[in-house]
């Protein structure tokens, strides 16, 4: 239940719009997060917050589709993230900065969009059930650690998302392609135009997925590369990751590998990770994740490992109440800092960091 409500949120409000052309919709839907974390060690001091979007995003989405015949729909989608607690924006972000995106659909040839478009590591590898720590944590359970010398461009922290499965890093000006299931095969391309003229590879971003899904087992991969300027230079932040998982009965088994390199600086990261859920009823679930992750020399070949675990119960089919514990603990000489933790003074005073959290999140 809780898995379902963050990876595809139901469309609630649909408003039907004839047209002597064709069946016309617009719907109306989104997902709301709220509540307490106690981190036990910020900058050495315990710290108990409200927090919101954690669990899931606090997300508006408008949807759109115009049935134009023969099994082609024109379909857009307009999405924007919500600050619950303060009722405004994320900081250095505006309306539909999530994701918006217009194209066609057809059932036989695919899907073809166009705008700012989450990328294939999302669409293939999180969306294919792969990282049941994120899945199951929100954005606690994004990768995360001691890799603030990664220095990812545009990164509030040079480490946020850094494998970039979180629903928060679009490719703007994309052109993107998502074939439709072939004997349990599908795939997909992205394309940015940096729009630089006399270099058309500057400012430019690609991403590239493949899936497979047969009956329990499925198994998907992707690719994405984006070139920023850096001082002046072209420079390239390259992600890939694989992952598969397993379902028996009631039961999850999913595996996970992710990495990143920033070429501007030549700081790398990997993680590895292992989970599962039970599904103990149609109310009841429960998860478990552990992950490994390691840097390189440039992030002083820091690396962390993380364990944690969430229960959640659905009072309906929107709502959902959870408890959520997350312990990270790095090498010796490094500060722990779980991902989600982003402002000034969040790390902790030395390698380990555990934090808890009741909440509940709902969907429209």
């Amino acid at each position: 239940m809780r898995r379902t409500i963050f990876v595809a949120s139901t469309l609630a409000l649909t408003i039907g719009t004839p047209s002597v052309f064709a069946q016309s919709s617009v719907s109306l839907s989104g997902l709301m997060d709220a509540g307490i974390t106690y981190v036990n060690n910020s900058s050495g001091h315990a710290n108990p917050q409200f927090v919101d979007g954690v669990d899931v995003p606090n997300l508006i989405i408008f949807t759109g589709k115009e049935d134009l015949g023969g099994g082609t729909a024109m379909i857009f989608q307009l999405e924007d993230q919500y600050l619950l607690g303060t009722g405004s924006w994320p900081t250095n972000k505006s309306l539909f900065t999530w994701e918006s995106m217009a194209g066609f659909q057809n059932q036989q040839f695919g899907t073809l969009t166009f705008g700012n478009q989450r990328d294939f590591m999302i669409d293939s590898v999180f969306l294919g059930q792969n990282d049941g720590a994120e899945a199951h944590d929100g954005v606690y359970g994004i990768a995360g650690g001691p890799f603030i010398k990664l220095n990812l461009p545009n990164n509030p922290t040079g480490s946020f998302n850094w494998d970039r499965m979180g629903f928060n890093a679009p490719i703007s000006n994309s052109v993107k392609y998502a074939s439709p299931i072939w004997n349990g095969f599908s795939g997909g391309a992205l394309y940015s135009f940096g729009g630089i003229p006399g270099s058309i590879g500057s400012n430019s971003g690609s991403s590239f997925g493949l899936n497979y899904a047969n009956a329990s087992f499925g198994a998907n991969a992707a690719i994405t590369n984006v070139k920023q300027a850096v001082a002046g230079v072209q420079a390239s932040v390259r992600n890939w990751g694989v992952g598969a998982h397993y379902y028996l009965g009631n039961f999850t088994t999913a595996a996970l590998f992710t990495a990143v390199h920033n070429g501007a600086n030549g700081g790398s990261v990997w993680e590895g990770q292992l989970s599962e859920f039970w599904q103990i009823n149609a109310a009841w679930g429960l998860s478990t994740a552990y992950v490994y992750m390691k840097g390189n020399a440039v992030v002083n070949n820091n690396h962390a490992h993380e364990v944690s675990s969430a229960l959640s119960y659905a009072l309906s089919k929107r709502t959902v109440v959870y408890a959520t514990a997350v312990y990270q603990r790095t090498n010796r000489g490094a500060n722990a800092l779980i991902n989600g933790l982003n402002s000034p003074g969040s790390a902790a005073s030395g390698p380990s960091q555990l934090l808890g959290r009741i909440g509940f999140l709902t969907h429209f």
